[in-house]
């Protein structure tokens, strides 16, 4: 389920609610914009993503559990976990100074980090502030 790093240009990562709502098939909650990306680009996962889901489904934001959402994203679109370095990503988070949100800056920099990869996310603030963002 890991991936290693690849071309920024064909390589789009899911923001937290993209990645469960793609999951849980509510593509009605994901824009068609965004929709044509998923398709045509192959897609990751930071590893904070799945850390963040985790969280949400402790406190039952998230019926399905961290592993049947990974497995879903991975055998339905084949989502894989990025596997660049930790110490590569926080490093990039340290720019990151327009939220105080540590998933919304991790996911970012992950992104940023991997050449500035395109990063799907329909959070307002995200897209404002990572000009690779499609939504």
């Amino acid at each position: 389920m890991v991936n290693p790093v690849i071309s920024q240009d064909w390589t789009a990562y899911l923001d937290t609610d993209v990645a469960v709502w793609l999951a849980e098939r509510k593509l009605k909650c994901i824009s068609a914009r965004a929709v044509e990306q998923i398709e045509a680009l192959s897609l990751l996962i930071s590893p904070i993503v799945l850390v963040e889901i985790e969280l949400r489904h402790e406190i039952a934001r998230s019926k399905l559990s961290t592993s049947e959402i990974a497995r879903m994203l991975l055998e339905n679109h084949g989502v894989l976990v990025c596997d660049l370095p930790f110490a590569t990503i926080a490093v990039a988070a340290l720019d990151e100074k327009w939220t105080r949100d540590p998933f919304d800056r991790l996911i970012v920099a992950n992104a940023k980090a991997n050449g500035f990869a395109w990063l799907i996310s329909a959070d307002e603030a995200i897209r404002k502030h990572y000009p690779r963002t499609v939504w």
